[in-house]
């Protein structure tokens, strides 16, 4: 997403450049910023997103939940998850693509 305008109008390319100018002349530092790049492969990706969910399952304690929720839409959600199968999600390698098989 383009960075918000700092005023009411977005500045020309001449106003962008001058105000760079006097910056560096001010021995302002630069700051560049990079996004974080996932070097992982997709079925690296699938193996660790299947063991998230496996932990995730474990964590969640039905026994914990207050008495007035016993009974509600949160604990009926919570059983359904605590009683999936993820041993078979775990067990799943996926392909691997372009010929690569």
């Amino acid at each position: 997403m383009p960075r918000k305008s700092i005023g009411d109008t977005p500045m020309t390319d001449a106003e962008r450049q001058a105000r760079c100018r006097a910056a560096r002349a001010a021995g302002v530092p630069v700051v560049h910023t990079r996004q974080t790049i996932d070097h992982r492969s997709r079925a690296q990706r699938w193996r660790d997103a299947a063991a998230e969910v496996t932990v995730l399952q474990a964590q969640y304690w039905l026994e914990a939940l207050p008495s007035s929720l016993q009974e509600s839409a949160t604990a009926e959600a919570l059983q359904a998850i605590c009683e999936l199968e993820l041993a078979d999600l775990l067990a799943i390698e996926p392909r691997r693509g372009f010929g690569r098989d």
